[in-house]
């Protein structure tokens, strides 16, 4: 599991806040990865992996805040980086394609929708902060899912 976020930048916060918690429900049972860094440096966290599950915030603007999303990576289009500056999930799983590298099987993202992203501070908004352990069950309920379903 990939926890991805800033803790001093109020709601980015919440995919490490939900996967610290889950790294105290797992134990050892799950790889639990906390990460501030975004595009190819994701490459490390992946390779090698059947199965991921990311968490992260999103500013969608399409629901209401303190909904939980989720998408695949085929959700998430077609790589579009403006420059090889900047890179999102789709052009770093491009590349680890074209590279041929041991991408996983299956990757699986929830996204918690959320009000201030870019705030410095270090707790969530009280609009998100409600909703944070509705995100942690989400993510939970497809850990279990996938102890239970044998790897393909």
């Amino acid at each position: 599991m990939l926890g991805l976020g800033n803790d001093i930048l109020t709601d980015d916060a919440v995919g490490l806040l939900a996967a610290r918690a889950l790294r105290e429900r797992f134990g050892g049972t799950v790889d639990v990865v906390e990460a501030g860094e975004s595009g190819l440096s994701l490459l490390d966290h992946v390779e090698g992996y059947d199965r991921v599950l990311i968490l992260d915030a999103v500013v969608s603007g399409q629901v209401e805040v303190g909904t939980v999303l989720e998408f695949g990576m085929d959700d998430l289009g077609s790589p579009v980086a403006p420059s090889p500056h900047f890179t999102g999930m789709p052009e770093m799983w491009a590349l680890g394609r074209r590279l041929k590298l041991q991408l996983p099987q299956e990757i699986r993202i929830l996204a918690l929708e959320v009000a201030r992203p870019f705030v410095f501070g270090e707790s969530l908004s009280e609009e998100v902060a409600p909703a944070l352990p509705a995100f942690i069950q989400a993510a939970s309920d497809i850990l279990r899912e996938w102890d239970e379903r044998p790897r393909a």
